[in-house]
C-alpha cells in the first residue's frame, strides 16, 4: 500500500492552484509575439474566449483590418480597429515590442500602425474579457490600451474623458474614417459649447475640425455651468450617462435592468446616428443585434450644419426611416456622384450655369419639378417679399444661378443655389419647392430622358403620336403592311448584328461609356489632323462631335501598335477607368475596340497639360500652383485609396496633368500602366543613376508599390514650387542641374529662397512645401510617406518633421569615389 502523502503537500497544492489556473486563463502575450494576416485567421484570445484580436479580411480581398471583434457571435462585429485608412495587404504582420508597443508593416517592412503614447516599457499584452486590449509594464501596469484609443464603439467599462472622440467609418463594409463624430468637448471656446458636452458632428475630410453639432447633450445641471462634465461613463450594466465634478449623473440611455446574458456595445454608426445595441449571448444564426436607444430622435430635422454638407451629400435629401436612421436621395434630375456612396453629394445630370445657358439658342431651356415636402433651409442667396407662385418659380426660370426654388407662407420666395446643403424631407414643412431641370432637347451633355409626369414633353410626344397614326392610316393597308415587315426585319437585322459582336468581343463593359466606331472618331478628328500631344502609349488628337444640337470638343488617344494584341487586358482596363469619378481625374467618355484598332475618347480641357503651364514665358503666381499641387493629391488619393481597385498611376509627371478651363489639376493616362512594357516605364542617365520622376525601385528589382507615384509627385511638387524642369543640363553650374539634389542642398543652407529666385513673401509655406518634397522622395520607399500623409502635411493638418537625406546611397557613392 502506498504511504500516506503528508498535509504539507496538499497546503503546497492549494498555493500552486490559483497560480496554475492564472496561467491557463490570462492568455498573456509577450515581447516578441506576432500575428500575420493570412487565411488561417490566428488570434489572441480573452480568457473567456468573447472577444478576439487579430486580422480581419474585407470583403475577401487581399487585405486586413487589425481588429478586435466578438469571437462567439456568428456574424463577425468588430468593435475597433486600427488601421481603417491603410488595410494591411495579405502576409502583414502585427507584432509586440517594449519600446514601441504594437507594430503593424507590410510585407516589405513598411510600417502601417502602431500603438502612440507609451507611459513606460512593454512586457506584456493581453486580451482583456471587456474587450480592451492591454500593454503592461513588468509590474503589471498598463502602459496603453485599445478603450483609450477607439474607432466608432465603446464597450461596457470604457469611459471618455474629456477630448475623447468616436469617429464613423465610411460605410458598413469600408473602414476608413467616415465624416461623423462623437466629442467629449474639452475646450469649450470652440462654437460656444461647454466643457464636458456630448456632441455629435460631422467634419470636413480629410481634416478633423468639426463642424456645428446636430446633437448637444447639455453638460450642465439647471444651467449651473461650474458643475461640467468630467467623464463619459459606460458601465458594466450597459448604462450610458455624463458624471459631473460634484459626482452628479447626467443621464443618455435607459437603464438596463438583466445584463447577464447580452452583450452590449454602443456604436457612432457610419450614418451619423449613435446607437446602444444588445445582443444575446447564446445567440442562434438568426438572432442579431437589437437597437435599444439612440440619438438623435430625428437626424434629418435636428440642427442645421452651418459648414459643410449636411447629414446627406450635397444636392441630397434626408429621409428619416422608421428606424431612425436617415436615408439619403438624389432629386429627380440629379444621380449619385459616387454610385457606391447612397449618402453622397449628388449632381445635376445636366450642365446648369451661367455660360452655358447663354451657348443654348433655346430661351425655354428648364423646366421646374415639385418636390413635395423638401426643403434646403441654408442654401439660400436672395429672399423675395411679396411673391407669389408664379413671380417665385419664372423669377427662378430666368435666373441661371437659381437651382431651386422655394414658397414659403403663400408670398415669400428664397431662391437657393448649388451646391444645396442640408436637404431634408419632412411631413410638416408645408412650403413647395421646385427643382429646375433642363429640357430634353437643351442639354449640353446629351440626351436626357425626360422625367415622367412632365406634362410639357408628354404632351409633345402625345402630338408625335397622333400625327404619326394619322399618315400610317393614310396609306393603303398593302403599303402599310410592306412597312411594317421592313421595319421588322431591320429590327431583326441589327438585332443580329449586335449578338454577333457581344459574341466577338466577349462580356460588355460593365460602366456606362459609349463605344465609339473607328470610323466616327476618324471622321471628330478630322483624319486624326490635329495633334494635342504623344507618349508612351500613343498619340492624342483634338476632335469634336456633336450631341443634341450642341458641339463638345474630345481628345481622341490612339493605342500605339505594341498594344494591339492585348485585347482582354485592355478591355479590363477601360473597365477600371470607366468606373472611375473624382473632379481631379480627366473624364472618359468612351472607347473604341474595333479589330485592331483601340483608341480611348477624354474629355477636352482648354488650359493644355501643366508642363506648358509651369515652363511657359511667364511664372505663373504662387497660390494658383499650390492649388494645381492640391489637387493632384487628392486625385492619387482617390485612385490609391478611395476609388474600388487600386490604380498606381506609375507615371506621374507634368505632361499627364491636364488643366481644366479654372486651372484645377485633372490626372490623365491613369489605368494604363498595366498596359505598359516595364522596358518602356524607366529611363537611365549617367547624373546619380536616375533621370526625371523614376522612383529607384524600379531599377533594384524591388516590389512595385504606390510610393512609386509618392516619389514621381515629389518630384513634380519640387518643379510646381521653382517652376523648372526636374533635369535642366543648360541651368547655371552643374550643382543645379539635377533639381531634387539642388533642392535638398538648399534645404540644407538654408537658402530655399535661391529655389524661388528671391520672390517669396510666406517663407513658412515654402519650407512646408519644400519639406513634404524631399520626404517623397526619399530612395527607400519605406521612408516614403502615404499620399493621404502627403495631404494631410500640405494642408497643415499633420506637422512636417526634418526630412533625412533621400539619396544615402548616392551620397555614400560620393564619398567613397572621393
Amino acid at each position: 500500500m502506498a504511504s500516506a502523502l503528508p498535509p504539507t503537500f496538499f497546503s503546497l497544492l492549494l498555493l500552486l492552484f490559483p497560480i496554475s489556473a492564472i496561467a491557463q486563463t490570462s492568455r498573456n502575450i509577450t515581447v516578441g509575439s506576432s500575428l500575420s494576416a493570412t487565411d488561417d485567421n490566428s488570434t489572441w484570445l480573452s480568457p473567456s474566449a468573447d472577444f478576439a484580436f487579430g486580422f480581419h479580411r474585407l470583403n475577401n480581398s487581399d487585405f486586413f483590418l487589425l481588429s478586435i471583434w466578438y469571437d462567439k457571435i456568428p456574424d463577425r462585429t468588430i468593435v475597433w480597429y486600427a488601421n481603417g485608412d491603410r488595410p494591411a495587404p495579405r502576409g502583414s504582420k502585427v507584432g509586440l515590442s517594449s519600446d514601441r508597443g504594437l507594430v503593424l508593416t507590410s510585407p516589405q517592412g513598411e510600417e502601417l500602425w502602431t500603438s502612440q503614447n507609451l507611459t513606460g516599457v512593454v512586457a506584456s499584452g493581453v486580451m482583456n474579457d471587456t474587450g480592451n486590449f492591454v500593454l503592461r509594464d513588468s509590474s503589471f501596469n498598463k502602459v496603453w490600451e485599445s478603450f483609450q484609443d477607439p474607432a466608432d464603439t465603446i464597450l461596457p467599462t470604457q469611459n471618455m474623458e474629456r477630448g475623447g472622440f468616436l469617429s464613423s467609418r465610411q460605410s458598413e463594409t469600408k473602414f476608413s474614417k467616415g465624416r461623423f463624430q462623437l466629442r467629449f468637448v474639452q475646450d469649450g471656446n470652440k462654437q460656444k459649447i461647454e466643457v464636458g458636452t456630448l456632441v455629435l458632428n460631422t467634419i470636413n475630410l480629410p481634416t478633423n475640425e468639426p463642424n456645428t453639432p446636430y446633437y448637444v447633450k447639455e453638460s450642465t445641471v439647471g444651467g449651473n455651468a461650474s458643475n461640467p462634465g468630467k467623464q463619459f461613463v459606460f458601465d458594466e450594466s450597459g448604462y450610458m450617462y455624463i458624471l459631473k465634478e460634484n459626482e452628479e449623473r447626467s443621464i443618455l440611455s435607459p437603464e438596463i435592468l438583466s445584463t447577464g446574458n447580452s452583450y452590449f456595445r454602443a456604436t457612432l454608426n457610419f450614418d451619423g446616428i449613435f446607437t446602444l445595441y444588445s445582443h444575446p449571448k447564446t445567440a442562434t444564426a438568426n438572432e442579431s443585434w437589437t437597437a435599444i436607444w439612440s440619438v438623435p430622435d430625428n437626424i434629418c430635422m435636428h440642427d442645421f450644419i452651418e459648414s459643410g454638407m449636411g447629414i446627406c451629400g450635397y444636392n441630397s435629401v434626408c429621409h428619416l426611416q422608421p428606424d431612425k436612421r436617415p436615408r439619403c436621395e438624389c432629386p429627380r434630375g440629379y444621380s449619385l456622384l459616387d454610385p457606391n456612396d447612397p449618402y453622397g453629394s449628388c449632381k445635376p445630370d445636366f450642365i446648369q450655369g451661367c455660360k452655358e445657358d447663354e451657348l443654348s439658342s433655346q430661351k425655354d431651356q428648364y423646366y421646374l419639378e415639385n418636390l413635395t415636402n423638401t426643403d434646403w433651409p441654408t442654401s439660400d442667396y436672395i429672399k423675395l417679399v411679396p411673391f407669389n407662385e408664379d413671380n417665385c418659380t419664372n423669377s427662378c426660370l430666368q435666373d441661371c444661378m437659381c437651382a431651386v426654388a422655394v414658397l414659403t407662407d403663400g408670398n415669400t420666395c428664397w431662391k437657393k443655389k448649388l451646391p444645396l446643403s442640408n436637404g431634408r424631407f419632412t411631413g410638416t414643412f408645408t412650403g413647395k419647392a421646385f427643382i429646375k431641370v433642363r429640357r430634353e432637347n437643351s442639354t449640353l451633355l446629351g440626351p436626357y430622358f425626360p422625367v415622367p409626369g412632365n406634362e410639357t414633353i408628354r404632351k409633345k410626344n402625345q402630338d408625335g403620336l397622333v400625327i404619326g397614326g394619322s399618315v400610317l392610316l393614310g396609306f393603303s393597308v398593302f403599303i402599310n403592311f410592306i412597312l411594317i415587315a421592313t421595319m421588322l426585319y431591320s429590327f431583326y437585322f441589327i438585332y443580329q448584328k449586335k449578338i454577333k459582336q457581344i459574341n466577338q468581343k466577349g462580356v460588355g463593359l460593365e460602366m456606362n461609356l459609349r463605344r465609339f466606331t473607328y470610323k466616327e472618331l476618324e471622321e471628330a478628328t478630322n483624319g486624326f489632323k490635329e495633334e494635342l500631344g504623344r507618349g508612351a502609349f500613343g498619340v492624342v488628337y483634338k476632335g469634336e462631335i456633336k450631341m443634341g444640337s450642341n458641339v463638345q470638343l474630345m481628345a481622341v488617344k490612339k493605342i500605339n501598335s505594341v498594344f494591339q494584341e492585348n485585347e482582354k487586358e485592355f478591355n479590363a482596363e477601360v473597365n477600371i477607368i470607366g468606373k472611375t469619378h473624382h473632379k481631379n481625374l480627366v473624364r472618359l467618355l468612351g472607347f473604341c475596340d474595333e479589330e485592331r484598332q483601340r483608341l480611348l475618347v477624354y474629355e477636352f480641357l482648354s488650359n493644355g497639360t501643366l508642363s506648358g503651364f509651369l515652363f511657359g514665358d511667364s511664372k505663373p503666381d504662387w497660390e494658383r500652383r499650390i492649388k494645381i499641387a492640391f489637387g493632384v493629391v487628392k486625385g492619387l488619393l482617390y485612385l490609391h485609396e478611395e476609388c474600388s481597385t487600386q490604380i498606381i498611376h506609375c507615371d506621374i509627371k507634368p505632361q499627364n496633368i491636364l488643366l481644366d478651363e479654372y486651372y484645377n489639376a485633372r490626372i490623365s493616362d491613369f489605368g494604363l500602366a498595366k498596359l505598359l512594357m516595364m522596358n518602356q516605364s524607366k529611363t537611365h542617365t549617367a547624373i546619380r543613376g536616375t533621370k526625371g520622376y523614376v522612383a529607384p525601385e524600379w531599377f533594384r528589382n524591388m516590389p512595385i508599390t504606390a510610393k512609386v507615384d509618392v516619389y514621381s509627385f515629389g518630384v513634380m511638387l519640387l518643379e510646381i514650387i521653382c517652376c523648372r524642369k526636374s533635369v535642366d543640363m543648360e541651368s547655371e553650374g552643374e550643382d543645379r542641374a539635377i533639381l531634387t539634389y539642388w533642392a535638398y542642398d538648399c534645404f540644407q543652407e538654408g537658402t530655399l529662397d535661391a529655389l524661388v529666385d528671391y520672390d517669396m513673401d510666406d517663407m513658412v509655406k515654402l519650407e512646408r512645401c519644400v519639406k513634404v518634397a524631399i520626404w517623397c522622395i526619399q530612395e527607400d520607399p519605406t521612408l516614403r510617406p502615404t499620399i493621404r500623409k502627403v495631404s494631410q502635411m500640405l494642408e497643415g493638418v499633420l506637422d512636417v518633421p526634418v526630412p533625412p537625406c533621400p539619396f544615402p546611397y548616392a551620397a555614400s557613392t560620393i564619398v567613397t569615389a572621393n
